[in-house]
Protein backbone atom coordinates (compact mmCIF):
# COMPACT_ATOMS: atom_id res chain seq x y z
CA UNK A 1 0.00 0.00 0.00
CA UNK A 2 1.24 3.63 -0.81
CA UNK A 3 1.50 6.34 1.01
CA UNK A 4 -1.00 9.69 0.14
CA UNK A 5 0.76 11.32 -2.25
CA UNK A 6 0.62 15.45 -3.09
CA UNK A 7 0.68 17.04 -6.71
CA UNK A 8 3.86 16.71 -8.56
CA UNK A 9 4.44 20.84 -8.20
CA UNK A 10 5.88 21.14 -11.82
CA UNK A 11 2.58 19.66 -13.22
CA UNK A 12 -0.40 22.19 -14.64
CA UNK A 13 -3.41 23.20 -12.44
CA UNK A 14 -6.56 24.88 -13.90
CA UNK A 15 -6.52 26.73 -10.79
CA UNK A 16 -9.77 29.27 -10.10
CA UNK A 17 -9.36 32.50 -11.94
CA UNK A 18 -10.17 34.95 -9.21
CA UNK A 19 -9.36 35.04 -5.82
CA UNK A 20 -12.80 35.87 -4.52
CA UNK A 21 -13.56 32.06 -5.47
CA UNK A 22 -10.55 31.44 -2.76
CA UNK A 23 -12.57 32.71 -0.02
CA UNK A 24 -15.73 31.30 1.48
CA UNK A 25 -18.69 33.33 1.79
CA UNK A 26 -19.04 32.77 4.91
CA UNK A 27 -15.13 33.60 5.72
CA UNK A 28 -15.19 36.13 9.17
CA UNK A 29 -11.85 38.13 6.59
CA UNK A 30 -15.51 39.15 4.70
CA UNK A 31 -16.92 40.91 7.97
CA UNK A 32 -13.28 42.33 8.75
CA UNK A 33 -13.20 44.09 5.23
CA UNK A 34 -17.01 45.43 5.31
CA UNK A 35 -16.62 46.64 9.26
CA UNK A 36 -13.71 49.01 7.30
CA UNK A 37 -16.23 49.87 4.49
CA UNK A 38 -18.42 51.11 6.77
CA UNK A 39 -16.20 53.72 8.60
CA UNK A 40 -15.42 56.96 7.68
CA UNK A 41 -11.47 57.08 7.96
CA UNK A 42 -11.18 60.72 6.73
CA UNK A 43 -13.36 61.89 9.85
CA UNK A 44 -11.72 58.90 12.11
CA UNK A 45 -8.58 61.56 11.07
CA UNK A 46 -6.19 58.53 9.29
CA UNK A 47 -3.41 60.14 7.89
CA UNK A 48 -3.49 60.19 3.67
CA UNK A 49 -7.16 59.78 3.72
CA UNK A 50 -7.03 62.66 1.39
CA UNK A 51 -4.53 62.44 -1.27
CA UNK A 52 -2.66 65.02 -2.91
CA UNK A 53 -2.65 65.92 -6.42
CA UNK A 54 1.20 65.15 -6.75
CA UNK A 55 3.89 63.06 -5.51
CA UNK A 56 3.78 58.88 -5.42
CA UNK A 57 -0.11 57.96 -4.58
CA UNK A 58 0.00 56.44 -0.81
CA UNK A 59 -1.36 53.70 0.42
CA UNK A 60 -5.17 53.87 1.12
CA UNK A 61 -5.49 54.09 5.04
CA UNK A 62 -8.30 51.82 4.94
CA UNK A 63 -6.34 49.15 3.72
CA UNK A 64 -3.45 49.19 6.06
CA UNK A 65 -5.86 48.97 8.85
CA UNK A 66 -8.06 46.17 6.97
CA UNK A 67 -4.06 44.50 7.52
CA UNK A 68 -3.99 45.29 11.11
CA UNK A 69 -6.86 44.14 12.36
CA UNK A 70 -6.50 40.95 10.78
CA UNK A 71 -3.45 40.81 12.12
CA UNK A 72 -3.94 40.76 15.84
CA UNK A 73 -7.08 39.27 14.95
CA UNK A 74 -4.84 35.96 14.40
CA UNK A 75 -1.70 36.93 16.83
CA UNK A 76 0.30 38.56 13.81
CA UNK A 77 1.26 41.46 15.06
CA UNK A 78 4.56 42.83 13.97
CA UNK A 79 5.31 44.53 11.38
CA UNK A 80 7.84 42.41 9.94
CA UNK A 81 5.07 39.73 10.31
CA UNK A 82 2.63 41.83 8.40
CA UNK A 83 4.33 42.20 5.73
CA UNK A 84 5.09 38.37 4.75
CA UNK A 85 1.60 37.43 5.50
CA UNK A 86 0.96 39.70 2.26
CA UNK A 87 2.55 38.06 0.21
CA UNK A 88 1.59 34.40 0.96
CA UNK A 89 -1.69 34.34 3.11
CA UNK A 90 -4.50 33.70 0.30
CA UNK A 91 -6.92 35.34 2.84
CA UNK A 92 -4.83 38.78 3.25
CA UNK A 93 -3.86 38.54 -0.21
CA UNK A 94 -7.54 38.75 -0.74
CA UNK A 95 -7.97 41.77 1.86
CA UNK A 96 -5.86 43.79 0.32
CA UNK A 97 -6.20 43.44 -3.22
CA UNK A 98 -2.65 42.14 -3.66
CA UNK A 99 -1.16 45.22 -2.18
CA UNK A 100 2.22 44.20 -0.61
CA UNK A 101 3.15 47.64 1.70
CA UNK A 102 6.24 46.91 3.23
CA UNK A 103 7.34 46.40 6.86
CA UNK A 104 8.73 50.26 7.41
CA UNK A 105 5.02 51.59 5.49
CA UNK A 106 3.16 48.99 7.92
CA UNK A 107 4.66 50.37 10.86
CA UNK A 108 4.04 54.32 10.66
CA UNK A 109 0.57 53.78 10.05
CA UNK A 110 0.18 52.43 13.57
CA UNK A 111 2.53 55.27 14.83
CA UNK A 112 0.97 58.01 12.73
CA UNK A 113 -2.20 56.94 13.51
CA UNK A 114 -2.83 56.60 17.31
CA UNK A 115 -6.05 58.44 17.51
CA UNK A 116 -7.04 57.40 14.94
CA UNK A 117 -7.30 53.66 15.55
CA UNK A 118 -8.76 54.18 18.96
CA UNK A 119 -11.86 56.27 16.92
CA UNK A 120 -11.89 52.44 15.40
CA UNK A 121 -12.18 51.02 18.84
CA UNK A 122 -15.38 53.00 19.35
CA UNK A 123 -16.72 52.93 16.45
CA UNK A 124 -16.86 48.86 17.00
CA UNK A 125 -18.47 49.33 20.30
CA UNK A 126 -20.97 51.73 18.29
CA UNK A 127 -21.60 48.63 16.39
CA UNK A 128 -21.65 46.07 19.50
CA UNK A 129 -24.10 48.32 21.07
CA UNK A 130 -26.05 48.11 17.73
CA UNK A 131 -26.11 44.13 18.32
CA UNK A 132 -26.99 44.78 21.64
CA UNK A 133 -24.11 43.00 22.72
CA UNK A 134 -23.98 45.36 26.04
CA UNK A 135 -25.79 44.85 29.50
CA UNK A 136 -25.00 48.38 30.23
CA UNK A 137 -25.85 47.99 33.78
CA UNK A 138 -22.60 46.37 35.70
CA UNK A 139 -18.95 46.66 34.85
CA UNK A 140 -16.13 44.65 36.25
CA UNK A 141 -12.95 46.87 36.58
CA UNK A 142 -8.81 45.56 36.74
CA UNK A 143 -5.38 45.95 35.72
CA UNK A 144 -2.68 43.85 34.25
CA UNK A 145 1.00 44.39 34.28
CA UNK A 146 2.24 44.02 30.72
CA UNK A 147 6.16 43.58 29.60
CA UNK A 148 7.03 47.26 28.40
CA UNK A 149 10.48 47.03 25.87
CA UNK A 150 12.72 47.46 28.60
CA UNK A 151 14.42 44.87 30.46
CA UNK A 152 15.00 44.95 34.26
CA UNK A 153 18.72 45.92 33.57
CA UNK A 154 17.54 48.93 31.92
CA UNK A 155 15.79 50.39 34.60
CA UNK A 156 17.33 51.98 37.81
CA UNK A 157 16.42 53.95 40.63
CA UNK A 158 18.06 55.68 43.71
CA UNK A 159 19.34 52.66 45.65
CA UNK A 160 20.43 50.46 42.49
CA UNK A 161 22.16 53.59 40.66
CA UNK A 162 24.26 53.68 44.40
CA UNK A 163 25.11 50.51 44.61
CA UNK A 164 26.43 50.26 40.84
CA UNK A 165 28.30 53.11 41.68
CA UNK A 166 29.57 51.82 44.78
CA UNK A 167 30.70 48.83 43.52
CA UNK A 168 32.39 50.69 40.43
CA UNK A 169 34.63 52.63 42.90
CA UNK A 170 35.76 49.47 44.35
CA UNK A 171 36.95 47.87 41.35
CA UNK A 172 38.56 50.95 40.40
CA UNK A 173 40.46 50.93 43.69
CA UNK A 174 41.39 47.53 43.04
CA UNK A 175 42.90 48.21 39.37
CA UNK A 176 44.66 50.90 40.49
CA UNK A 177 45.87 49.07 42.97
CA UNK A 178 47.71 46.43 40.74
CA UNK A 179 48.85 49.00 38.60
CA UNK A 180 50.72 50.35 41.63
CA UNK A 181 52.40 46.71 42.13
CA UNK A 182 52.67 46.17 38.76
CA UNK A 183 56.09 47.72 38.15
CA UNK A 184 57.41 46.67 41.83
CA UNK A 185 57.57 43.13 41.46
CA UNK A 186 57.80 40.41 39.16
CA UNK A 187 53.76 38.53 38.81
CA UNK A 188 53.85 34.90 40.34
CA UNK A 189 51.38 34.16 37.59
CA UNK A 190 49.87 35.32 34.45
CA UNK A 191 48.28 39.15 35.37
CA UNK A 192 46.64 41.75 33.23
CA UNK A 193 48.63 43.79 31.68
CA UNK A 194 48.99 47.74 32.24
CA UNK A 195 47.53 48.59 29.10
CA UNK A 196 44.45 46.09 29.96
CA UNK A 197 44.30 47.56 33.07
CA UNK A 198 43.98 50.93 32.35
CA UNK A 199 41.43 50.15 29.60
CA UNK A 200 38.92 48.72 32.32
CA UNK A 201 39.70 51.55 34.53
CA UNK A 202 38.63 53.65 31.63
CA UNK A 203 35.41 51.61 30.89
CA UNK A 204 34.13 51.89 34.47
CA UNK A 205 34.97 55.41 34.88
CA UNK A 206 32.62 55.74 31.75
CA UNK A 207 29.66 53.95 33.05
CA UNK A 208 30.47 55.09 36.57
CA UNK A 209 29.78 58.60 34.88
CA UNK A 210 26.81 57.70 33.17
CA UNK A 211 25.28 56.18 36.21
CA UNK A 212 26.03 59.14 37.78
CA UNK A 213 23.92 61.45 35.24
CA UNK A 214 21.01 59.04 35.73
CA UNK A 215 21.04 59.63 39.31
CA UNK A 216 21.11 63.29 38.16
CA UNK A 217 18.25 63.03 36.55
CA UNK A 218 16.30 61.19 38.81
CA UNK A 219 16.67 64.58 41.30
CA UNK A 220 15.89 67.13 38.90
CA UNK A 221 12.99 65.24 37.39
CA UNK A 222 11.77 64.42 40.70
CA UNK A 223 11.31 60.66 40.05
CA UNK A 224 11.67 57.44 41.55
CA UNK A 225 13.07 54.80 38.83
CA UNK A 226 14.26 55.58 35.03
CA UNK A 227 14.04 53.78 32.18
CA UNK A 228 16.29 53.82 29.56
CA UNK A 229 15.03 52.14 26.47
CA UNK A 230 11.38 52.99 27.18
CA UNK A 231 11.68 56.50 29.11
CA UNK A 232 8.22 55.73 29.81
CA UNK A 233 8.09 52.08 31.66
CA UNK A 234 8.43 51.51 35.05
CA UNK A 235 9.07 48.59 37.07
CA UNK A 236 6.08 47.20 38.96
CA UNK A 237 5.35 44.66 40.60
CA UNK A 238 3.39 42.08 38.97
CA UNK A 239 0.81 38.56 39.81
CA UNK A 240 2.93 35.53 41.87
CA UNK A 241 5.39 38.20 43.60
CA UNK A 242 7.38 38.80 41.21
CA UNK A 243 7.97 41.98 39.16
CA UNK A 244 7.80 43.11 35.49
CA UNK A 245 9.52 46.55 33.67
CA UNK A 246 6.05 47.58 31.87
CA UNK A 247 2.80 49.07 31.83
CA UNK A 248 -0.59 48.93 34.00
CA UNK A 249 -3.57 47.98 31.22
CA UNK A 250 -6.60 48.93 32.58
CA UNK A 251 -10.29 47.47 31.37
CA UNK A 252 -13.78 47.70 32.38
CA UNK A 253 -15.61 44.16 30.94
CA UNK A 254 -19.30 44.58 30.53
CA UNK A 255 -21.21 41.73 32.67
CA UNK A 256 -23.81 40.38 29.97
CA UNK A 257 -21.23 38.38 27.22
CA UNK A 258 -17.78 39.79 28.94
CA UNK A 259 -17.22 42.27 26.08
CA UNK A 260 -14.59 45.41 26.99
CA UNK A 261 -16.66 48.81 27.16
CA UNK A 262 -13.36 50.58 28.10
CA UNK A 263 -9.46 50.19 27.86
CA UNK A 264 -6.45 52.80 29.12
CA UNK A 265 -2.86 51.99 30.05
CA UNK A 266 -1.15 53.85 32.64
CA UNK A 267 2.78 54.01 33.78
CA UNK A 268 1.06 54.01 37.72
CA UNK A 269 1.65 50.71 39.38
CA UNK A 270 -1.13 51.07 41.69
CA UNK A 271 -4.91 51.29 40.78
CA UNK A 272 -5.80 53.56 43.63
CA UNK A 273 -6.11 56.12 40.98
CA UNK A 274 -7.88 54.45 38.15
CA UNK A 275 -11.12 53.89 39.02
CA UNK A 276 -12.89 56.91 37.78
CA UNK A 277 -12.23 57.74 34.67
CA UNK A 278 -12.23 54.51 33.41
CA UNK A 279 -15.76 53.96 34.79
CA UNK A 280 -16.68 57.43 33.42
CA UNK A 281 -15.38 56.48 30.25
CA UNK A 282 -17.24 52.85 30.48
CA UNK A 283 -20.57 54.66 31.16
CA UNK A 284 -19.87 57.09 27.74
CA UNK A 285 -18.91 54.13 25.64
CA UNK A 286 -21.95 52.63 26.60
CA UNK A 287 -24.59 55.21 26.22
CA UNK A 288 -25.98 54.93 29.50
CA UNK A 289 -27.62 57.22 32.10
CA UNK A 290 -26.25 55.18 35.07
CA UNK A 291 -23.88 52.65 35.22
CA UNK A 292 -22.61 50.42 38.21
CA UNK A 293 -19.01 49.11 38.77
CA UNK A 294 -16.88 46.47 41.03
CA UNK A 295 -13.32 46.61 41.38
CA UNK A 296 -11.03 44.98 43.79
CA UNK A 297 -9.43 46.58 46.72
CA UNK A 298 -6.64 48.13 44.61
CA UNK A 299 -9.10 51.02 43.73
CA UNK A 300 -10.14 51.95 47.11
CA UNK A 301 -9.90 55.99 47.05
CA UNK A 302 -12.18 58.56 48.86
CA UNK A 303 -11.78 61.02 45.65
CA UNK A 304 -12.40 58.41 42.78
CA UNK A 305 -15.72 57.14 44.65
CA UNK A 306 -17.08 60.75 44.82
CA UNK A 307 -15.81 61.52 40.85
CA UNK A 308 -17.79 58.31 40.49
CA UNK A 309 -20.94 58.87 42.50
CA UNK A 310 -20.67 62.56 40.93
CA UNK A 311 -21.55 60.98 37.39
CA UNK A 312 -24.08 58.68 38.02
CA UNK A 313 -21.83 55.64 38.26
CA UNK A 314 -22.43 53.43 41.88
CA UNK A 315 -19.22 51.77 42.59
CA UNK A 316 -18.71 48.42 44.83
CA UNK A 317 -15.38 48.03 46.48
CA UNK A 318 -14.27 46.09 48.96
CA UNK A 319 -12.39 47.96 51.82
CA UNK A 320 -9.13 47.53 52.51
CA UNK A 321 -7.78 46.87 55.95
CA UNK A 322 -4.32 49.30 56.32
CA UNK A 323 -4.92 49.75 60.05
CA UNK A 324 -1.49 49.57 62.11
CA UNK A 325 -3.27 48.27 64.63
CA UNK A 326 -4.96 45.16 63.21
CA UNK A 327 -1.17 44.16 61.71
CA UNK A 328 -0.05 44.01 65.90
CA UNK A 329 -3.59 42.38 66.76
CA UNK A 330 -4.81 45.45 68.38
CA UNK A 331 -8.62 46.67 67.85
CA UNK A 332 -8.24 48.50 64.29
CA UNK A 333 -10.76 51.63 63.44
CA UNK A 334 -13.60 48.57 61.93
CA UNK A 335 -13.92 47.86 65.40
CA UNK A 336 -14.86 51.30 65.95
CA UNK A 337 -18.58 52.87 65.10
CA UNK A 338 -19.24 56.13 64.14
CA UNK A 339 -22.56 57.91 65.08
CA UNK A 340 -23.48 60.23 62.60
CA UNK A 341 -25.76 62.45 64.52
CA UNK A 342 -23.68 63.00 67.60
CA UNK A 343 -20.61 62.93 65.10
CA UNK A 344 -18.55 60.94 67.81
CA UNK A 345 -17.03 56.97 67.41
CA UNK A 346 -18.01 54.66 69.78
CA UNK A 347 -15.01 51.90 70.64
CA UNK A 348 -15.73 48.60 71.84
CA UNK A 349 -15.81 49.61 75.35
CA UNK A 350 -19.17 52.05 74.39
CA UNK A 351 -17.23 54.96 75.27
CA UNK A 352 -17.02 58.32 72.66
CA UNK A 353 -14.27 59.53 70.98
CA UNK A 354 -15.27 63.12 70.31
CA UNK A 355 -13.74 65.27 67.62
CA UNK A 356 -10.92 67.63 68.75
CA UNK A 357 -9.65 69.34 65.47
CA UNK A 358 -9.12 69.36 61.90
CA UNK A 359 -6.08 68.68 59.85
CA UNK A 360 -4.65 68.23 55.93
CA UNK A 361 -2.64 65.82 55.12
CA UNK A 362 -0.99 64.60 52.17
CA UNK A 363 -4.20 66.61 50.33
CA UNK A 364 -6.83 64.64 52.35
CA UNK A 365 -8.81 66.72 54.88
CA UNK A 366 -9.25 64.97 57.90
CA UNK A 367 -10.88 65.15 61.32
CA UNK A 368 -9.63 63.84 64.42
CA UNK A 369 -11.38 62.17 67.50
CA UNK A 370 -9.70 61.14 70.96
CA UNK A 371 -11.32 58.74 73.67
CA UNK A 372 -11.00 60.14 77.54
CA UNK A 373 -9.51 57.71 80.21
CA UNK A 374 -8.30 55.33 78.38
CA UNK A 375 -5.77 54.30 81.31
CA UNK A 376 -8.54 52.97 83.50
CA UNK A 377 -10.30 50.42 80.45
CA UNK A 378 -10.15 47.19 80.50
CA UNK A 379 -9.52 46.45 77.02
CA UNK A 380 -6.52 49.25 76.34
CA UNK A 381 -4.30 46.36 76.30
CA UNK A 382 -6.48 45.16 73.30
CA UNK A 383 -7.01 48.66 71.99
CA UNK A 384 -3.49 50.39 71.91
CA UNK A 385 -0.15 50.55 73.25
CA UNK A 386 0.01 54.36 73.53
CA UNK A 387 0.46 55.58 76.62
CA UNK A 388 -2.35 58.58 75.77
CA UNK A 389 -6.08 58.13 74.45
CA UNK A 390 -6.93 56.22 71.34
CA UNK A 391 -7.47 58.47 68.12
CA UNK A 392 -9.48 57.94 65.61
CA UNK A 393 -9.28 59.97 62.38
CA UNK A 394 -11.66 60.24 59.26
CA UNK A 395 -11.47 61.72 55.97
CA UNK A 396 -14.34 64.03 54.66
CA UNK A 397 -16.14 61.62 52.10
CA UNK A 398 -15.61 58.92 54.57
CA UNK A 399 -19.42 58.82 55.20
CA UNK A 400 -19.53 57.47 50.63
CA UNK A 401 -17.37 55.13 51.85
CA UNK A 402 -19.12 53.96 54.14
CA UNK A 403 -22.68 53.72 52.44
CA UNK A 404 -20.64 51.74 49.47
CA UNK A 405 -19.52 49.08 52.47
CA UNK A 406 -23.50 48.98 53.33
CA UNK A 407 -24.17 48.12 49.48
CA UNK A 408 -21.20 45.44 49.38
CA UNK A 409 -22.64 43.74 51.96
CA UNK A 410 -25.97 43.72 50.81
CA UNK A 411 -25.13 42.47 47.34
CA UNK A 412 -21.96 39.53 47.82
CA UNK A 413 -22.56 38.20 44.14
CA UNK A 414 -21.46 41.34 42.77
CA UNK A 415 -18.05 41.06 44.27
CA UNK A 416 -18.00 37.55 43.21
CA UNK A 417 -19.12 38.33 39.39
CA UNK A 418 -16.05 41.14 39.27
CA UNK A 419 -13.28 38.43 39.31
CA UNK A 420 -14.97 36.11 36.96
CA UNK A 421 -15.49 39.28 34.39
CA UNK A 422 -11.83 40.72 34.33
CA UNK A 423 -10.09 37.51 34.25
CA UNK A 424 -11.62 36.04 31.33
CA UNK A 425 -10.69 38.52 28.66
CA UNK A 426 -6.86 39.08 30.38
CA UNK A 427 -6.54 35.27 30.16
CA UNK A 428 -7.68 35.23 26.64
CA UNK A 429 -5.24 38.12 25.65
CA UNK A 430 -2.30 36.93 27.41
CA UNK A 431 -2.56 33.38 27.06
CA UNK A 432 -4.89 32.21 23.86
CA UNK A 433 -3.66 35.74 22.00
CA UNK A 434 0.13 35.62 23.57
CA UNK A 435 -0.11 39.94 24.25
CA UNK A 436 1.93 40.05 27.43
CA UNK A 437 4.06 42.43 26.34
CA UNK A 438 3.97 45.34 24.03
CA UNK A 439 5.87 46.06 20.66
CA UNK A 440 6.39 50.02 20.58
CA UNK A 441 7.63 52.12 22.70
CA UNK A 442 6.31 55.49 24.72
CA UNK A 443 2.57 55.45 26.27
CA UNK A 444 1.51 57.55 23.79
CA UNK A 445 1.96 54.21 21.55
CA UNK A 446 1.43 51.53 24.28
CA UNK A 447 -2.03 52.67 24.88
CA UNK A 448 -2.82 52.51 20.94
CA UNK A 449 -1.52 49.04 21.17
CA UNK A 450 -3.49 48.27 24.23
CA UNK A 451 -6.65 49.49 22.31
CA UNK A 452 -5.58 47.40 19.25
CA UNK A 453 -4.92 44.34 21.78
CA UNK A 454 -8.58 44.84 23.28
CA UNK A 455 -9.99 45.67 20.21
CA UNK A 456 -9.09 42.12 19.01
CA UNK A 457 -10.43 40.31 21.80
CA UNK A 458 -13.63 41.57 21.45
CA UNK A 459 -13.40 40.55 17.43
CA UNK A 460 -12.91 37.52 18.79
CA UNK A 461 -16.18 37.08 20.82
CA UNK A 462 -18.21 39.13 18.11
CA UNK A 463 -17.55 36.15 16.24
CA UNK A 464 -18.54 33.59 18.02
CA UNK A 465 -21.47 35.28 19.30
CA UNK A 466 -23.38 36.58 16.31
CA UNK A 467 -24.06 34.85 13.25
CA UNK A 468 -21.97 35.76 10.10
CA UNK A 469 -25.48 36.91 8.53
CA UNK A 470 -25.98 39.32 11.17
CA UNK A 471 -22.85 40.58 11.25
CA UNK A 472 -22.98 41.58 7.48
CA UNK A 473 -26.45 43.05 7.67
CA UNK A 474 -24.60 45.12 10.53
CA UNK A 475 -22.43 46.85 8.58
CA UNK A 476 -25.19 47.15 5.55
CA UNK A 477 -24.45 44.14 3.66
CA UNK A 478 -27.65 42.07 2.57
CA UNK A 479 -26.25 38.56 1.35
CA UNK A 480 -28.55 36.92 -1.08
CA UNK A 481 -31.06 34.79 0.69
CA UNK A 482 -30.51 31.09 0.26
CA UNK A 483 -31.90 28.98 -1.91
Amino acid sequence: MNHRRGLARHQTLLLPDRLEDYIAANNPVRFLDAFVASLDVRALGFAHAVVRHTGSPPYDPADLLRLYLYGYLHRVRSSRMLEAECQRNVEVLWLLGQLAPDHKTIANFRKDNLKALQGVARQFTVLCRKLELFGGQLAGIDGTKLCAVNSKDANFNEPKLQELIARADARIAEYLQQLDQADEREPAGPKPSRAELEAKIAALREKKDWHEELRAQLEEEDEKQISTTDPDARRMRGGGGGSVVGFNAQAAVDDQHKLIAAADVTNEETDVQQLADLAQQTKENLAVAQLEVVADKGYYNNSEVRACLDQHITPYLAKPDTSANTKQGLFGKSKFTYDATKDVYLCPAGKELTHRFNTEEQDRQLRYYRARDCKSCALKKQCTRNQGNRTITREADEGLMEAMAVRVAAHPEKMKLRKQLCEHPFGTLKRWFGYSYFLVKGLPKVRCEWTLMTLAYNLKRVLNLVSFEQLMAAVGVNLPQKA
